[in-house]
């Protein structure tokens, strides 16, 4: 009898080259509209924002205006890095009391192994709505790291936000797999089955497209209002009476308050690399202990062996403990903070972008404003329930995410972006990719189609079942709970990455997430 998931075919893409500039996203209109935005004389920045937006409107479950981020950048004339921090957080009302804990169990959530909460009220609904900070982010980074105008960078955003929604037999499963949370909210099931049914694909071949509600006029708005009218005007009036209407905490007060921010990146020295990270409330600084114990315990042979899943699997384990018992804005940290997408960008000049964007599950809170068409977060399903600690509900409080942009620089002058999108399961792939691009010197290639594990929370030990079969048997002695898992299409046992590196002669190269029918990189002309 079958009792997990098996896919009997083997994916591959190759690798994507250009001297001019790379996009690799988790779609191939983003990843085409910011390609064309580096072709149009933009940077990798222009090109990054370009790229996130479009992939509000064409995955809409992922990511989108509803949600948050953090953008890694490295600045080639500078030789610097820098991040912009605009993640979600708790509206100035928000109590623990909002959140009473079921009698057992642990949450259905991708993103910690927190208790329950009754009804799941952290997890979708308007409770679960964090105040976001996606639009506030990406302006910021343009304005600070662009080179084109706003109404020039989301103009492709506003076009496919227009068109509607693509459907094919992937995005139609993805809506299928969310139908009985999504058809709890008017405006969502309204927008998702329009007839009552769920979407279905053209067998002729042709694209069907669902209509998102207002997004396309509130995309409009965000051209010809600016950024900043998402968080005071009429904009962010509309925003806020659909959420008080549902039944959320967020004010006016709360959007008109609310600040993004220019960071340095927390970095570590592995092995001849400089690897740099987001600080704390992300998982950087959990990426940096599990490098550093990488670092100590473990010298790399000219492959990766059953050695050095053994050691992943060992810094992944003490990184995710110290994680979830001291990490959060409440916690002493050594310095200053799932459905999710990630975006890594390069143009001619070098510069480098490692950028992730969420509405935290998939479809967020599953609530789609009426007014705006705007798919809002699930954030507040990053907070602990239970009070008094490190990560705890409080009002105004930013809470811990998975977000892990990563950007490395090699002393032959390579550099190399890095990410992913899949819950807790983002830090273990990224951890595992810088080591095979640092300690076995692979290629993008390479790297993106190497077998991983994940560790993420728990002692089970998730294996890519196509590894090596030595190994897995090296891993099913040594460590007490093991599993063996596809690297599928759907569902996603493992963390969905993005890579790219350029060298320093000029020439970069890109991958993306290889089983995805829509992933894509992009080169610009």
């Amino acid at each position: 009898m079958q009792n997990s998931v098996i896919e009997h075919w083997e994916v591959t893409k190759p690798a994507v080259f250009s001297s001019k500039g790379l996009v690799s996203s988790q779609h191939h209109l983003a990843s085409d509209a910011g390609a064309a935005i580096l072709s149009a004389g933009g940077n990798a920045v222009d090109a990054a924002i370009a790229t996130g937006l479009v992939l509000g409107t064409v995955e809409p479950w992922m990511s989108g205006p509803g949600g948050g981020g953090y953008m890694t950048i490295y600045l080639a004339k500078e030789k610097s890095i820098k991040v912009v921090e605009f993640g979600m957080r708790a509206p100035f009302n928000s109590v623990p009391e909002d959140y009473p804990l079921a009698s057992g169990g642990m949450a259905s959530s991708d993103a910690f192994h927190w208790p329950r909460v009754e009804g799941d009220a952290n997890i979708h609904g308007s409770l679960s709505v964090a105040v976001p900070g996606y639009i506030k982010g990406v302006s910021l980074a343009l304005e600070k790291f662009g080179t084109m105008d706003w109404k020039d960078v989301i103009e492709p955003a506003c076009q496919h936000a227009e068109w509607g929604l693509p459907i094919d037999w992937y995005s139609a499963s993805k809506i299928n797999s969310f139908m009985r949370e999504l058809s709890a909210y008017e405006e969502t099931r309204l927008t998702y089955f329009p007839e009552g049914f769920a979407p279905v694909l053209n067998l002729e071949g042709g694209i069907n497209t669902i209509h998102l509600g207002h997004l396309g006029k509130t995309y409009r708005m965000l051209q010809t209002g600016g950024a900043e009218s998402y968080y005071q005007g009429e904009l962010a009036e509309l925003i806020v009476k659909d959420l008080n209407t549902a039944g959320s905490r967020i004010t006016l007060r709360d959007l008109r308050e609310y600040e993004a921010s220019i960071a340095e990146p927390i970095s570590t020295r592995y092995r001849d690399t400089d690897v740099y990270a987001p600080g704390s409330l992300t998982a950087g600084p959990s990426i940096i202990q599990a490098l550093d114990e990488l670092t100590a315990n473990f010298k790399p042979g000219a492959r990766p062996e059953g050695d050095a899943y053994a050691a992943y699997t060992r810094a992944l384990l003490s990184a995710y403990e110290y994680r979830l018992q001291n990490l959060g804005e409440g916690a002493q940290t050594s310095t200053d903070q799932t459905n999710t997408t990630h975006i890594c960008v390069s143009d001619s000049e070098g510069n480098i972008v490692s950028h992730t964007q969420t509405i935290m599950s998939g479809f967020g809170s599953r609530i789609m404003l009426p007014q705006t068409g705007i798919l809002m977060n699930n954030g507040m399903m990053w907070f602990d329930p239970r009070p008094g600690l490190a990560n705890s509900v409080i009002g105004g409080r930013r809470p811990l995410s998975n977000m892990c942009p990563v950007i490395g620089v090699k002393d032959n002058g390579n550099v190399f972006a890095v990410g992913a999108c899949g819950g807790r399961k983002i830090f273990p792939a990224v951890f595992q990719l810088v080591s095979f691009l640092v300690d076995f010197a692979m290629d993008v290639s390479s790297a993106a189609h190497q077998p991983r594990l994940d560790v993420s929370g728990t002692n089970l030990v998730t294996i890519m079942n196509s590894l090596d079969e030595s190994i897995i048997t090296e891993l099913e002695q040594t460590f007490s709970q093991t599993r063996l898992r596809p690297n599928g299409v759907s569902p996603n046992f493992f963390a969905l990455p993005q890579i790219l590196e350029r060298q320093k002669s000029g020439e970069t190269s890109g991958a993306c997430f290889i089983p995805s029918p829509h992933a894509k990189v992009s080169a610009a002309n």
